[in-house]
């Protein structure tokens, strides 16, 4: 079966357009966790960040920052949750590149949120360590 998101750019199956610019494209979430998400997706199929042309990564996030913008100011939200996901364990739902741009209001009781456990220090120094040594 093709990936759902190309099926989508290439007319196969409907959406609800938002926005369109030459590399990336903004569709509404037919599952939407609140009224105006958006997913902001690449034209080229790329599973993941790790898989992505830089220049399609930079084309979503111009394209996202806009779309973002159009939602602040059409539907007033008190904040907005901007999740990119890669992988399964990363709750990575469509295999192709996507941006979620999802309104929030105060209450409306979705969640996304997680407790703040401090780090070992040693084993944050050791995480970037090993970071740095690959880049």
């Amino acid at each position: 079966m093709a990936c759902v998101f190309c099926r989508i750019r290439d007319g196969e199956l409907p959406s609800t357009k938002v926005a369109e610019a030459e590399r990336a494209f903004a569709i509404m979430d037919i599952n939407p966790l609140n009224d105006g998400h958006v997913l902001v997706l690449t034209k080229a199929h790329a599973q993941h960040l790790f898989d992505i042309a830089e220049e399609d990564l930079v084309a979503a996030a111009r394209l996202a920052w806009r779309v973002a913008s159009g939602i602040r100011r059409g539907l007033a939200p008190d904040g907005l949750n901007f999740v990119q996901a890669n992988g399964r364990a990363a709750f990575q739902s469509v295999p192709h590149f996507h941006i979620h741009l999802i309104p929030r209001w105060l209450g409306d009781g979705k969640g996304f949120d997680w407790a703040l456990v401090p780090g070992d220090p040693a084993r944050i120094r050791a995480a970037a360590e090993r970071i740095r040594a690959v880049l």
